[in-house]
């Protein structure tokens, strides 16, 4: 996260092991801040935090998106999600692919079956991620760089739901 706050692309593609696109470090620009905030008040955050989507193919790998926690659960149990996929690999599953894997991961290590996402108003394939998994429309919010959001929740997940 460090190395793409400071747009130290090679550093970045060599701590993850991955090419990385360019336009990445300013598409995560908020993230990165919250995020190495976070992880300085606190370092045993870190495993809940941001990780790379990585793309493997042909003996190459690049970086096709992020995704991660807010934080470790709050107080009930809960954790919200984010993620993002770069434009190309959009509608291919990705996404799904991808929080399936973090929700699992959460579930068993940690045991979390409650989880909360929110998006725009207008992200339809993001809201069509969350409907797969079961998640009811909660709120709306406002966040302070992106506007009106819609809150998404989810109170008993397992993989077998």
């Amino acid at each position: 996260m460090e190395a793409l706050a400071r747009r130290d692309l090679a550093a970045a593609e060599h701590i993850i092991g991955a090419s990385v696109p360019t336009h990445m470090p300013d598409d995560l620009e908020h993230f990165l801040e919250y995020r190495i905030a976070d992880l300085s008040a606190d370092p045993s955050w870190q495993p809940w935090l941001g990780r790379a989507i990585v793309l493997e193919e042909r003996g190459s790998r690049r970086v096709i998106g992020s995704i991660g926690f807010h934080s470790p659960p709050d107080a009930s149990g809960r954790v919200e999600i984010g993620y993002r996929v770069e434009a190309e690999f959009r509608r291919q599953g990705v996404a799904t692919e991808a929080v399936q894997a973090l929700f699992e991961w959460a579930w068993r290590e940690h045991g979390v079956t409650r989880f909360r996402a929110s998006t725009a108003p207008d992200n339809l394939a993001s809201q069509g991620v969350l409907a797969r998994f079961g998640f009811r429309r909660a709120g709306v919010q406002m966040d302070d760089y992106d506007g009106p959001e819609l809150i998404f929740e989810r109170d008993d997940w397992s993989p077998e739901a």
